[in-house]
């Protein structure tokens, strides 16, 4: 029977990690998984020594203020790694403290696997060079990321991206709409401000105010926000009271809500990439502390900072980036996406381009092959399980 460790530090990731687990007991089912999560992984069999619930942090200077924190929870999960002694260590996204806590586990001789691998296309590049040397495999979820991690001397799998396994609607879009109460003579607007606390506080608050302005056009607009694992349902309503926008909020099914949805105002990230899948089109916000977003700027040699539009290489959805991103400017990009066929019909045809660059069904298969394949090789063990 192998042991993984699983590290991840945000709701993505958890849903990441979750979907790993639930490959990983598919091929093995006695397999041991402890490690760093959230609830999905918890229910996926995941025993959580650590949850992260109010662990995300955005940017650099936030990170530096939360440095002591960090440390202490990355110490606790080396003296874990030290005392359970996994024959590997996954980890998922949540780049400079999983890296950091990658070399820990180099240094007691326990493999690691690298799966949403630091974004060193982007920014950093030097990073991959850095990252090769720590972990033993990088399961690659873009084409342009196996490149650019091979020529850095990692051993390198290209998966496909996770995303096509796990976006999938459970329901048939009549019952969708009863599900939610949503009336399908009338347009859904979805918010999708982040699961984490600073985003919501930061982004939140502008969709509102851009919610009002789109009222103002399109009267009988109907917002929707689901909750992340990570925010409490107090927050959000103590947020929303503040705004004469009448928003239903929602913990479940948030897949089967985008694909009646007519488009969403979301935070950058991984939510954006469901959205297309989904074939839901999105105008995409950040905003982030003024000197993380120069830092940042100086360090990203990239022209799109949504997902979507860095996998289609061009600009397929409007971006809206830290003082661009104002309610006047978000209604300004959403409303034609609500009342303007041709704009709608451009867009769809637009994301059925970025859903075929993202690759094959598999992915969490392929992953769970790659962390078996380095578990048996550290355990000494044969593959029969994989």
């Amino acid at each position: 029977m192998y042991k993984v460790m699983i590290s991840v530090g945000e709701a993505s990731g958890d849903l990441h990690g979750a979907s790993v687990a639930a490959a990983l007991k598919n091929i093995q089912p006695d397999i041991k998984l402890l490690g760093m999560g959230g609830q999905a992984m918890r229910s996926a069999g995941v025993e959580i020594v650590h949850d992260i619930a109010d662990l995300g942090v955005i940017g650099f200077v936030e990170v530096i203020k939360n440095l002591p924190r960090l440390f202490k929870l990355r110490d606790s999960l080396v003296e874990l790694m030290a005392f359970e002694r996994p024959d590997v260590l996954v980890v998922i996204d949540y780049p400079d403290f999983n890296m950091r806590l990658a070399e820990k586990a180099k240094e007691l001789g326990i493999p690691v696997v690298s799966y949403i691998s630091p974004s060193a296309w982007a920014w950093r590049k030097g990073r991959a060079k850095d990252v090769a040397k720590i972990v033993d495999r990088l399961a690659a979820i873009f084409p342009f990321e196996a490149d650019v991690y091979r020529e850095a001397g990692a051993n390198v799998t290209f998966v496909g991206h996770p995303l096509m396994d796990i976006v999938k609607p459970t329901m048939p879009k009549d019952e969708a709409y009863k599900f939610f109460d949503a009336d399908p003579k009338h347009p859904v607007v979805l918010l999708l401000p982040g699961s984490r606390k600073q985003e919501i506080t930061n982004l939140l608050p502008v969709m509102l105010e851009a919610g009002e302005k789109i009222v103002d056009k399109v009267p009988n607009c109907q917002f929707y926000l689901p909750i992340a694992s990570t925010i409490s349902r107090e927050m959000l309503q103590d947020i929303i009271g503040k705004y004469k926008l009448n928003v239903k909020l929602t913990n479940e099914r948030t897949y089967d809500l985008m694909t009646i949805s007519d488009t969403a105002i979301a935070a950058s990230g991984t939510v954006t990439l469901e959205a297309a899948i989904l074939n839901l089109p999105c105008v995409v916000i950040y905003k982030l502390a003024t000197l993380t977003y120069l830092l940042g700027k100086f360090l990203v040699k990239i022209p799109h900072f949504s997902l979507p539009n860095i996998v289609a290489g061009r600009r397929i959805i409007p971006e809206l980036l830290q003082g661009d991103a104002n309610p006047d400017n978000i209604a300004k990009e959403v409303i034609p996406t609500l009342i303007d066929e041709a704009e709608k019909l451009r867009l769809k045809n637009d994301l059925v381009e970025v859903r075929q660059k993202l690759g094959d069904i598999g992915a969490v298969g392929r992953v769970a092959k790659v962390i078996l394949e380095v578990a048996s090789a550290k355990a000494g063990g044969s593959n029969e399980h994989i």
